[in-house]
């Protein structure tokens, strides 16, 4: 299974070089088993059926993104509890040193060594990191990463959050915390993930009201999420303003349609090749270099 065509002549057609993926995951070997075990089951976090479409080694995913032309990924570990984040960042580094289109990433957790493992992250050069509060338990302005989120907002390094209540909320999930965070840290880098399905609205305002912080396109506009949580159509036409704070993601691997359908979604909104082209490579550059 390759994908290819439709994707390359997607970013062909709009004239640009490849695709910057600002939401792509590779996981040390043991926990991708975990997680995909836990899609396969439609565990409690997970909530229905979700084949996962590419499988496969690390290897062969790299080289499945490099035939779409993906130029840029990330890769996104997540810390689920406390104690894991050294262990997938000491990994995560290694898979940066070893592919040379990968965004260093890495993750933390709200503990007391945080502050010293992010500073340290920050000095090696990782490019990006990645919390996701629905599977880590954790509310982010929770007092034990007030030290982090300094750091981070001092040093502008961008993070990934999964906040949205989406696929299935629980009391950690929600635009109220990442909104007092910002209150407190208003330069914060943060991309939201998924957009902040379902709650794009609040999201969105966020994304609005402050400048550093944007949203990534990961599974939105797709016939797997409009089936559960739609974008709203009223919503759209402020894409057109943020165009700048908008980056494609997609959530490779884990995704149960070809890879090209996220794209075709952003092109069924039609709000023109120049969004598109924005979108889909230069707004992940002008973050990222």
């Amino acid at each position: 299974m390759t994908d290819s065509g439709p994707v390359r002549a997607f970013w062909q057609d709009l004239g640009l070089p490849g695709l910057f993926d600002v939401h792509v995951h590779f996981l040390p070997p043991n926990i991708q088993a975990k997680v995909w075990a836990q899609f396969d089951q439609a565990g409690p976090k997970i909530g229905r059926d979700w084949p996962i479409r590419y499988r496969g080694s690390h290897e062969e995913r790299v080289e499945q993104l490099r035939s779409f032309g993906v130029r840029r990924f990330s890769a996104l570990p997540y810390a689920h509890r406390p104690g894991v984040a050294t262990y997938l960042n000491d990994w995560a580094a290694g898979f940066a040193a070893d592919v040379p289109e990968s965004l260093w990433s890495a993750t933390f957790y709200p503990e007391p060594e945080a502050p010293s493992y992010v500073a340290a992250g920050i000095e090696a050069g990782v490019e990006v990191f990645k919390v996701h509060v629905q599977v880590g338990e954790f509310h982010l302005d929770d007092p034990e990463l007030d030290k982090v989120w300094g750091i981070l907002e001092d040093a502008g390094t961008p993070i990934v959050t999964h906040a949205g209540s989406g696929p299935v909320g629980n009391e950690f999930t929600g635009p109220g915390a990442l909104a007092r965070v910002l209150e407190r840290f208003p330069r914060l880098a943060v991309v939201v993930a998924h957009m902040g399905a379902p709650e794009y609205a609040e999201f969105l305002d966020l994304a609005e009201r402050h400048e550093r912080v944007r949203l990534d396109t990961t599974m939105i506009f797709t016939d797997f999420f409009d089936q559960e949580a739609p974008y709203p159509s009223e919503l759209v036409p402020r894409l057109v303003d943020l165009q700048p704070k908008v980056l494609l993601g997609s959530d490779f691997p884990t995704i149960p349609y070809p890879y090209a359908h996220q794209l075709e979604g952003l092109e069924r909104l039609g709000l023109g090749e120049d969004w598109l082209r924005a979108v889909c490579w230069h707004n992940g550059v002008e973050l990222f270099g």
